[in-house]
C-alpha cells in the first residue's frame, strides 16, 4: 500500500501552505476557544479531505487562491461534524486522545462546533466564494439527514440495503463529494467535469464507509477480538444487513433479539459477528467496496494522465486497504 507522504508528493507544497491557511481560519481572539482549537489542531488527522481539493485541482489545472479557501472549509466543516458526532454519540475519545466533548463537555463541544462551521462560512463570504459555499451549504444539509436518518432507523431496527446506502451517501459520501467537486471548481472547470468529479468523490466516500463498517469485525488490541462498536451501538452496517437478509427467519429473529438487549455481552457480540461471516456479510460487503471503488476509477479514466492523477488513483487504493 502507498505511504501518504508518496500519494501527497505532487501537493506536498499546497499541503504545507494548507497547514498555514488552515490554522489562520480557526484563529480566535477569546483564549478559551483559541485554547481549544489548538488542541485540535495539535492532534489532527490524515487530512485526507483536503488532500482530495488538492489532487482534484490539480489534475485539471494549477491551484489557485480558492483551492485553498476550499480545502480550507471541507476540514473545517470535517472537524465540526467529529465534534459534533462525539456529543451525539457519547463519545470520550477521538483519534486516541480525549474528545472536546471528554475534557469540555457537551455545551462547549457543541458551541466549538459551531463556531469551525461559522468560520468556513465567513471564508467563503468574505472571498466572495459563492459557488463553493453551495456546495458546503448542501454538504452540511444532507450530513444532517443521514445522521438523523440513521437514528431513525436504529430504532426501529429494520434497516435495507437501500437505505443503508442512502445513510451512508449523506453521512460520508457527501462531504468527500464535496471536495473532489470543490476541488475542480477551484481551477474553473467546467460544469460537466465538476459533476463528474462529485459523482467520483461520492463513489469514493461510500468505499470509505463500508471499509470503516468493516472494522467493525476486524480483530483489534492485544486480546485480538472485534471491537463491535457500531453493534453495541445497534447501528445496522452492511456485514449485518447482508446476513439477516439471508439468513433464516430463526436465526434473523434470535439475533434481532441479542442486538435489542440493553445488555449486550461480548459473547452476543461475537455471535452476532460470528453470524455475519458465515452468513456472508463481510465477503457482500468487500465486494460492494470494491465496486464502488472502481466505479470511481472509471470516472476518471478519461481524463490525462498526469502526476496528481497518479497520487489521486493511490489515494483511491489508500482508502480501502488502510488499517485504521
Amino acid at each position: 500500500m502507498p505511504s501518504l507522504v508518496d500519494i501527497r508528493r505532487p501537493v506536498s507544497e499546497e499541503m504545507k501552505l494548507f497547514e498555514q491557511h488552515f490554522r489562520s481560519s480557526m484563529k480566535s481572539s477569546l483564549g478559551l476557544l483559541d485554547f481549544i482549537t489548538n488542541y485540535i489542531l495539535r492532534r489532527k488527522g490524515k487530512q485526507i479531505r483536503p488532500l482530495f481539493v488538492f489532487l482534484s485541482a490539480k489534475m485539471i489545472s494549477d491551484t489557485t487562491r480558492s483551492t485553498y479557501h476550499a480545502a480550507s472549509f471541507t476540514e473545517l466543516l470535517h472537524t465540526a461534524t467529529l465534534i459534533h458526532d462525539d456529543v451525539v454519540d457519547e463519545s470520550y475519545e477521538r483519534r486516541g486522545f480525549f474528545s472536546i466533548k471528554a475534557l469540555w463537555k457537551s455545551k462547549i463541544a457543541v458551541l466549538v462546533g459551531d463556531y469551525l462551521l461559522s468560520r468556513g462560512l465567513l471564508l467563503a463570504t468574505e472571498n466572495k466564494e459563492y459557488e463553493l459555499l453551495g456546495i458546503m451549504s448542501e454538504a452540511v444539509r444532507e450530513i444532517s439527514e443521514g445522521e438523523l436518518m440513521q437514528m431513525q432507523k436504529s430504532r426501529k431496527l429494520n434497516i435495507t440495503k437501500e437505505e443503508y446506502f442512502n445513510i451512508i451517501r449523506k453521512k460520508t459520501a457527501t462531504l468527500i463529494s464535496a471536495c473532489t467537486a470543490s476541488g475542480a471548481m477551484s481551477v474553473g472547470a467546467d460544469q460537466e467535469t465538476i459533476e463528474v468529479f462529485k459523482k467520483f468523490g461520492e463513489n469514493i466516500g461510500m468505499a470509505f464507509q463500508i471499509k470503516d463498517d468493516l472494522f467493525d469485525y476486524n480483530k483489534k488490541g492485544v486480546i485480538g477480538k472485534p471491537t463491535g462498536n457500531d453493534i453495541k451501538e445497534k447501528k445496522f452496517t452492511l456485514p449485518l444487513i447482508h446476513a439477516l437478509e439471508n439468513g433464516s427467519s430463526r436465526d434473523k429473529n434470535h439475533i434481532i433479539k441479542l442486538i435489542k438487549s440493553n445488555r449486550i455481552s461480548s459473547r452476543d457480540i461475537q455471535e452476532i459477528i460470528d453470524f455475519a461471516v458465515e452468513s456472508k456479510g463481510i465477503e457482500y460487503a468487500i465486494e460492494k467496496m470494491h465496486s464502488f471503488k472502481n466505479e470511481a476509477l472509471n470516472l476518471i479514466a478519461r481524463y490525462p494522465d498526469n502526476e496528481a492523477k497518479k497520487s489521486m488513483i493511490m489515494l483511491v487504493e489508500y482508502v480501502i486497504d488502510r488499517d485504521k
